[in-house]
């Protein structure tokens, strides 16, 4: 057996490379009766047969999982937001880099537009003083890519965000060999809006990076749910704060004695990031464990 990455599954196919060569598999019968699925981005053994397909063995542990788009291994995030046209919405973010933090993955968020409003500044400010990378992109001038091109180097990196904000626009520029057009569809993979939508994985800089069509922040959201539990520890800026509080059943909202809220009223962690998490709380707070799953 050989060990490899899987770049891209389609049709019950998998493709996996291994010391630069791409393997066409498929994948043990095995893995349906343990209900498992080889995804985009697992590292797996592998064999390779002469007379016959190859196959796909075992797939070895993964640091994370996504279900949408169904990804594993997944290093950095980027989430991008335009600081106009579509205006930056920070709940959005503030969902998109919970979820992150909850899968064990690199929140990185990307400004672009930054040509158009000089205000970008007031969301830079908040989210590196809650602990992110934040790129500032101008879409003119093009200042701020080569920043995203020097953290894809090792990593197996994605980028997400809704129509307009510009992924496929920073893409281009850094990679022009993928051709993604507006819509985020790629013609290097044949590919239209109607046509059949798939992950894959193209190695650039020494890394990856997740082509994945139709990963909007809405999508994200709905395939991906918090446990009300969970949620605090997926807001980094309150980390310090959290078992600081009077009452162990504190829910850090306007509870008496709640640390997370004295350092709100303090100016250390900033309004809009507490908003959001107190949205995402009721969002989640009926929501039992077992429903979860």
């Amino acid at each position: 057996m050989s060990l490899g990455k899987i770049i891209k599954g389609i049709g019950g196919f998998y493709y996996v490379e291994s010391a630069d060569i791409v393997y066409e598999c498929k994948a043990r019968g095995s893995f349906r009766k343990q209900k498992v699925t080889p995804l985009v981005g697992d590292n797996v053994e592998f064999s390779v047969n002469e007379n016959a397909e190859n196959t796909i063995d075992a797939i070895c542990p993964r640091k994370n999982e996504l279900v949408r788009p169904p990804l594993a291994n997944l290093d950095t995030l980027f989430i991008v937001s335009s600081v106009t046209d579509p205006k930056i919405n920070t709940l959005i973010i503030d969902k998109l880099t919970a979820i992150a933090e909850h899968k064990n993955i690199e929140p990185v968020i990307v400004i672009t537009k930054t040509d158009l409003d000089p205000s970008y500044t007031k969301y830079k400010d908040i989210y590196e003083k809650s602990g992110f990378t934040v790129i500032a992109c101008n879409n003119i001038t093009g200042e701020g890519c080569d920043t995203v091109k020097s953290m894809l180097n090792g990593k197996i990196s994605a980028f997400t965000g809704n129509t307009g904000v510009g992924k496929s626009s920073i893409l281009n520029a850094l990679f022009p060999h993928l051709e993604l057009p507006t819509g985020e569809t790629s013609k290097k993979l044949g590919r239209g809006r109607h046509t059949t939508r798939h992950c894959e994985l193209f190695k650039v800089e020494g890394g990856y990076i997740a082509d994945t069509p139709g990963f909007s922040s809405l999508d994200f959201e709905r395939c991906e749910k918090i446990l009300k539990d969970d949620l605090p520890y997926c807001f980094r800026d309150f980390r310090d704060y959290l078992g600081e509080c009077k009452f162990n059943s504190c829910s850090h909202i306007n509870d008496k004695g709640c640390a997370v809220v004295q350092a709100v009223k303090n100016g250390i962690i900033c309004d809009s990031r507490h908003n959001s998490y107190i949205s995402m709380y009721n969002d989640v707070k009926d929501i039992k464990e077992w429903e979860n799953k």
